[in-house]
């Protein structure tokens, strides 16, 4: 069976206005190694908890979405829908 690729948004619980976007093929652990402090972005608001995960089984598709929503219109897409 072939992997996912997932699309992550997460949500600062220290700062819910704090959020970041990411790709990954490991979830779980991605999201301890942003709240371990592994990843110097997200390291000031931590911890995070996971807002929305989006599975894909294309990375290529994956990669577009998550660039989509770091884009301008793409944020708007998230705040409005997730």
């Amino acid at each position: 069976m072939r992997s996912f690729h997932y699309v992550y948004i997460l949500v600062s619980t220290t700062d819910s206005t704090r959020h970041y976007t990411g790709l990954t093929k490991d979830v779980d652990a991605r999201l301890k190694a942003h709240n371990n402090g592994q990843v110097p972005h997200t390291a000031k608001y931590r911890p995070w908890r996971m807002e929305t995960v989006l599975a894909f089984h294309s990375r290529e598709k994956a990669a577009a979405f998550e660039k989509y929503l770091k884009s301008h219109s793409g944020r708007a897409f998230a705040i409005k829908h997730f």
